[in-house]
């Protein structure tokens, strides 16, 4: 079976090193391994949804349960690289970050599985790729200005004017859109129409994994909204009580 993993592998470990022996070296030791998964997150997302896009418009017979091509699975490789390479980025740094530790694994099992071992179904797990990285370039930069917004005071406007707009963005891809395209997943697999090329304990564990992520990312951007009503109206009265 040929694969592009190892390859791109390589490459992600590279981009990861660079930025954090490189274009992070000035920044501080504790934020420093933080930039640099970012970094590497900028060269995954949005190419990954560019690759994952064409790979599904390339394919004339998509349904949730039709054979890999050769695209989807190096869509597919470029995404396991990726999370194979912040999966180590967090065992080094983070090994007590259970959670985010949890999600790369439940990722990779998705990936992997579909991948290497039903070798159908790429559709679903694309797509649900794309909406889970479209949002990602702005995360990144959320994210990244965040991290310096206390000592850098262009971080800090940039964090302000980017947190509703990303906000925003991130709650209509993962609390509209991606329940419904997993409604739809979900009923063409309880029909039973890919059981002959996909197993029943498979397409359950995905849609365990799927639901489970997208659960926890619309309480994720929930607790961001309340956080951000809470330091507006604070702003607020704090305002009203100088004036």
């Amino acid at each position: 079976m040929e694969t592009q993993l190892f390859p791109l592998l390589s490459i992600f470990f590279s981009i990861y090193l660079f930025a954090y022996f490189l274009v992070f070296r000035n920044w501080s030791p504790k934020i420093r391994p933080e930039a640099s998964s970012c970094f590497i997150s900028l060269f995954h997302g949005t190419p990954a949804v560019v690759l994952a896009s064409r790979a599904l418009f390339a394919d004339e017979n998509l349904t949730f349960s039709s054979v890999n091509t050769a695209a989807q699975n190096l869509a597919l490789d470029y995404s396991i690289a990726y999370f194979l390479a912040d999966l180590a980025h967090y065992i080094v740094f983070f090994p007590h970050d259970v959670l985010f530790i949890g999600h790369h694994l439940a990722t990779l099992f998705v990936f992997i599985t579909c991948r290497y071992l039903v070798a159908h179904g790429a559709f679903a797990i694309l797509t649900l790729l794309i909406l889970a990285e479209v949002t990602s370039a702005c995360q990144n930069g959320w994210t990244l200005s965040g991290a310096r917004r206390h000592d850098v005071e262009f971080a800090a406007k940039l964090y302000r004017v980017l947190s509703p707009p990303f906000y925003a963005f991130y709650s209509v891809v993962r609390g509209i859109l991606g329940p419904l395209f997993v409604y739809n997943m979900v009923a063409y697999f309880v029909s039973g129409a890919a059981d002959h090329v996909i197993p029943k304990w498979v397409w359950i564990s995905w849609i365990i994994v799927v639901v489970s992520a997208i659960s926890v990312s619309i309480l994720w951007v929930w607790n961001l909204w309340v956080e951000l009503f809470r330091e507006r109206r604070a702003s607020s009265s704090l305002e009203k009580k100088v004036r």
